[in-house]
C-alpha cells in the first residue's frame, strides 16, 4: 500500500472549511491503496475557528494523526504574526521531518488554505525526495484588493500580500501536482509561472457526505447563537461575508425592498438570516452584510450574526430554513463548494453567481431552478432586481417547487472526488522526476 503524509494545520474537531476535504477522504483512501498519516495543529492552540467534536464521529477511528502545537498568538501577534499557518510553520517542518526520515512516504500532499505551510513542500521534495501535491482552494496570492480602496482591504493587506506573492513563487512552480477547486486558479498560475503544463493540474471541487447529514440528525437539536422565528419566512445563508458579495446581495436586498414595495402583505413575514460572517474570534467580527441592508433601507429584515458556529450546527440551520439563499462573489476565479450542503439540505435554493462560476455549473445539472447568473462586469446589480424580485415573489406564493435532480449529483459526493484525488496521486508518483 502506497502512503500519502497529509499536511493539513486545521482538522476535527476544528470547524474550518478547508479540512472538509481531507476529512471526508479519509473514509476511503485505504480501499483505493493509499493509507494516510495526517499532520496537524493541536485545537488548543487555533483560535479563528469553533470546535465541533462531532466531527470525529465522521472519519476512521484508526487514521494516525499527528497534533503538533504552535506559538502563542498572545505573542506572536504583537510581532504581527496572527495567522496559524506561520505560528505553526517550525512545528509542522519538524514533525514532517520526523516521518520522512523515519520512513517510506510516496507522497506529500497540503490540503488547506493555512498556505504558508505549503513553502516546506520543496525542501522536503529536495532533502528526501518526495513529490508533493498542493490543494488549492482559496487564492493564496490574491490580487483582487490591489486596485480597491483602503477601506476594503483587508488589514495589513500589503504586507501579507508581498509575503504570500514571494512563498507562492518559490512553492508552486515546483510542486508535482496542484489539486484546484476552480479551473480559474489553475489558469492563474499558468499565466503567472511559464512552463507549467496542463498536467500539472487537476481541477477536483469538494464533495459532500450524505453520512454528515446523518450525524447531525442523530446528535443535534437547535443552533446555539440563532433561533430562527417560527413566525416569520426564514430565509437562511451560512458562510462567510465580505465586499466581494456586495453585488449579489444588492440584487437580493433591492428586490426585498422592491417586494416591500410593491406587495407589502406578500413580503410582510419575510427575514434574511446571514451567520457565520466573519473568520474573527467569537465577538470580534464586523459585520459586512447589515450594513448595507440598512443602507438600502431593509435593515429590520435583516439578521447578520458574524460569529461561527460548529459544522452540524450549519446543517441544521440548513434543513430548518424556509429559504436557503447563497450570495456569490465578484472575484471570477471564486467557487462555493458549500453549495453542495445546500443542495443536500433538499430545501428551496436560491444562488446568486457570476454566469461562469462552477456553482453555476453543478446547480444547472441538479437544480436548474435554483439559479440567478449575473454579469458584473457587464451589468449593474439593478440589472437583475425584477428578476430576483419574480423568483422571490412566485416562492412566497408557493409557486416554486423543490426540484433537486439528486441522481446527477452523484458525481459531487465524497467517494468520488476521492477517487479522482486517487487517480491524479497516482498520476503524479509515475511522473519521472529529476
Amino acid at each position: 500500500m502506497k502512503r500519502v503524509l497529509i499536511i493539513s494545520p486545521h482538522f476535527p474537531p476544528v470547524n474550518s472549511a478547508d479540512m472538509h476535504r481531507v476529512r471526508q477522504s479519509l473514509a476511503y483512501f485505504r480501499e483505493l491503496g493509499w493509507e494516510p498519516v495526517v499532520i496537524t495543529v493541536d485545537e488548543r492552540c487555533i483560535e479563528s475557528y469553533s470546535l465541533d467534536p462531532l466531527l470525529l464521529h465522521t472519519y476512521p477511528a484508526d487514521i494516525e494523526v499527528h497534533k503538533v502545537k504552535a506559538f502563542d498568538v498572545k505573542y506572536t501577534r504583537k510581532l504581527g504574526l496572527g495567522s496559524l499557518s506561520m505560528r505553526s510553520y517550525f512545528h509542522i517542518k519538524r514533525k514532517g521531518d520526523e516521518l520522512l526520515k523515519g520512513r517510506k512516504f510516496d507522497l506529500v500532499y497540503f490540503s488547506t488554505t493555512a498556505f504558508h505551510v505549503m513553502a516546506l513542500g520543496p525542501g522536503w521534495k529536495k532533502k528526501w525526495g518526495v513529490p508533493f501535491i498542493l490543494d488549492i482552494q482559496d487564492p493564496w496570492r490574491s490580487d483582487f484588493y490591489l486596485d480597491k480602496p483602503k477601506s476594503e482591504r483587508p488589514p495589513k493587506f500589503f504586507i501579507s500580500y508581498n509575503i504570500d506573492k514571494y512563498l507562492e513563487g518559490k512553492t508552486v512552480p515546483r510542486a508535482d501536482g496542484i489539486i484546484s477547486v476552480s479551473q480559474g486558479y489553475c489558469t492563474v498560475f499558468q499565466q503567472r509561472y511559464a512552463g507549467m503544463s496542463n498536467k500539472k493540474f487537476r481541477v477536483i471541487p469538494f464533495g459532500v457526505s450524505e453520512a454528515d447529514f446523518s450525524v447531525m440528525e442523530k446528535f443535534v437539536r437547535k443552533a446555539d447563537k440563532v433561533e430562527l422565528s417560527k413566525d416569520k419566512i426564514n430565509l437562511v445563508y451560512v458562510g462567510r461575508g465580505g465586499h466581494d458579495m456586495k453585488f449579489a446581495l444588492e440584487i437580493l436586498f433591492r428586490a426585498v425592498a422592491k417586494g416591500m414595495a410593491n406587495n407589502p402583505e406578500l413580503f410582510s413575514n419575510v427575514h434574511l438570516w446571514f451567520v457565520g460572517t466573519s473568520y474573527a474570534p467569537a465577538g470580534r467580527g464586523q459585520k459586512t452584510i447589515e450594513p448595507l441592508a440598512l443602507e438600502l433601507g431593509i435593515g429590520n429584515k435583516v439578521t447578520e450574526v458574524t460569529d461561527r458556529i460548529p459544522y452540524f450546527e450549519t446543517l441544521y440551520l440548513l434543513r430548518k430554513a424556509d429559504l436557503l439563499v447563497v450570495p456569490g462573489s465578484v472575484d471570477t476565479s471564486y467557487t462555493a463548494s458549500k453549495i453542495y450542503p445546500y443542495i443536500l439540505a433538499q430545501k428551496p435554493l436560491l444562488a446568486l453567481f457570476y454566469k461562469e462560476s462552477s456553482v453555476v455549473q453543478v446547480l444547472q445539472t441538479v437544480s436548474p431552478e435554483s439559479i440567478l447568473a449575473f454579469d458584473h462586469l457587464q451589468f449593474s446589480p439593478d440589472t437583475y432586481v425584477d428578476e430576483c424580485l419574480t423568483w422571490l415573489s412566485a416562492y412566497l406564493l408557493g409557486e416554486k417547487k423543490l426540484i433537486n435532480n439528486l441522481g446527477a449529483f452523484a458525481p459531487y459526493m465524497a467517494k468520488q472526488r476521492t477517487i479522482e484525488q486517487v487517480d491524479f496521486f497516482n498520476e503524479v508518483i509515475d511522473e519521472p522526476r529529476p
